[in-house]
């Protein structure tokens, strides 16, 4: 193991390999900034353009694309409310209402210095821990997955305001009845695609949320005018982390960066699950005093799914490396790239093209460095963004949504059905209905029903797999846990008033 790490550090600090991550890491952040435009499309790119380059080159390459996509995708998030990858969509929550209030310079350096630790963490915790975190990922079946999956359905409560929770559960069931739109994978039957080709493969995520964050917003701007008062304080003064508040946020950051990243080595799962699931395990660990800033500008509501994003992207390497399963969309097209090098992905990659394996790993952590020393002294400039006027501002919010959502499927349909859920995501939005835990029921939805579909499928049928395997009744009962005790709280006070 050693010997490899000694072989990934010098393959990884070769000056073309150190191009090579510069390179990654610069262009993943320009994608990342243009909302819609995702890693997968840029990687797809990429493969060409790499074939004569050496397989170590190439990954590190790619792998910067990567992680600096997912780096740079938070600003459009933070800024104007517009994702620029599904990875930050959470840190929109609060990273938003930090911009509004004139914290953009500081929203901007939590999310840069929490992608860093998460990055870092998960990247050390891959390269002590890789082959035995393999066996672990491959340990957990579908019963697991799905009870999982449910667990993360409980932190619904993480996205809705005091006295909202019923509207978020709502909404949470609206996200899960639109995510069974399309066709059935385990029976190829069609569903709610009212006979429509351009419905077969459901509605993409991306589309919902752009259409539910960046168009809503848009809308609303148009709708309800700003006053002049309320943008004048966008200036970016404050770049500054004080001692106080990176006490408050520091525990944040260590449970996400460790929860990211064993969400990322879970085939399938990826930086948005764990970017939700973050989310709201900070919101429910928070006292009630913190939970009223939840939605508001909380730092914690925004260092949490900025760090386990990050981390879950270093995450997502351990079974596309050690198992060969890609555990995202983008790990896919880069399981891709790998085999066309004539590099076979599994478990003797270590041992047979250590170079690669190791190297990955090493030029992760360097990218992270790169991604700090370039992100940090852009700041204030990135931040004028929000002095642009707003006549000049929301036409061009509105171009880059449906334009980057068109350039992914080049279907005009997608973008009717964009501008409806805009208008209706407006609609709940002036009727205080929280957007948030509609996405998370659509990204939930589907690896759900998948999930159970298989374990009843392996067990004739019978739900007795809930309490058969001992992982699985782990979570369970940790599910349980999770929806009782609000529910005993709840009852001991209005026992005691």
């Amino acid at each position: 193991m050693w010997d490899g790490i000694l072989i990934g550090i010098s393959t990884a600090f070769s000056p073309v390999n150190l191009i090579a991550v510069m390179l990654g890491c610069f262009a993943g952040t320009f994608i990342g900034l243009l909302p819609g435009l995702g890693p997968i499309s840029a990687i797809a790119l990429m493969i060409p353009i790499t074939y004569g380059l050496d397989p170590a080159t190439g990954m590190i390459l790619m792998a910067g694309v990567y992680y600096g996509a997912i780096f740079g995708g938070s600003t459009s998030s933070i800024l104007i409310n517009a994702p620029g990858v599904a990875g930050t969509v959470a840190s929109s929550f609060d990273g938003y209402p930090l911009a509004k209030s004139g914290n953009a310079g500081k929203a901007l350096a939590l999310a840069a210095y929490s992608s860093f630790i998460g990055g870092t963490v998960a990247t050390f915790l891959l390269l002590l821990f890789a082959p035995l975190l393999a066996k672990v990922s491959l340990s957990f079946q579908s019963s697991d997955y799905f009870m999982l999956m449910v667990l993360g359905l409980t932190t619904v409560a993480a996205f809705s305001g005091k006295g909202n929770y019923l509207k978020a559960g709502i909404m949470t069931i609206f996200g899960l009845m639109l995510s069974t739109v399309g066709t059935d994978l385990s029976t190829g039957v069609e569903r709610y695609t009212f006979g429509s080709i351009d419905l077969l493969d459901g509605i993409s995520f991306l589309l919902l949320a752009m259409a539910s964050f960046a168009l809503a917003e848009a809308l609303h701007n148009i709708l309800v005018p700003v006053k002049e008062s309320d943008t004048s304080s966008t200036e970016v003064s404050d770049l500054s982390i004080s001692k106080q508040e990176f006490g408050e946020v520091a525990p944040t950051i260590g449970r996400s960066s460790i929860l990211g990243f064993f969400v990322g080595i879970l085939p399938g799962a990826g930086a948005t699950i764990a970017s939700f699931l973050a989310y709201g395990v900070e919101r429910n660990l928070a006292s009630e005093e913190q939970k009223q800033k939840f939605g508001k500008g909380s730092l914690r509501g925004l260092a949490a799914p900025e760090t386990a994003n990050n981390a879950a992207c270093s995450g997502s390497f351990v079974p596309l490396l050690t198992l060969g399963i890609p555990g995202s969309g983008t790990t896919a097209i880069m399981l891709g790239a790998l085999i066309s090098y004539g590099v076979q992905p599994g478990p003797r990659l270590f041992v047979d093209h250590p170079q690669v394996f190791w190297s990955v790993i090493i030029s992760m952590y360097i990218g992270n460095m790169v991604l700090l020393i370039m992100n940090l002294p852009l700041i204030p400039y990135i931040a004028k963004l929000l002095t642009v006027p707003r006549p000049i501002l929301i036409p061009l919010i509105l171009f880059f949504s449906l334009i980057g959502v068109y350039l992914v499927s080049f279907n005009t349909t997608d973008l009717y059905i964009m501008v409806f859920i805009a208008i209706f995501a407006l609609l709940l939005r002036l009727l205080q209905f929280p957007i948030a835990p509609m996405l998370l029921g659509f990204i939930l939805g589907k690896p759900i029903e998948d999930n159970l579909y298989r374990a009843l499928l392996a067990n004739n049928g019978s739900v007795s797999f809930l309490w058969e395997r001992p992982i699985t009744l782990a979570i369970f009962c940790l599910v349980c846990a999770v929806v009782i005790l609000p529910c005993w709280r709840i009852y001991r006070k209005r026992s005691s008033d």
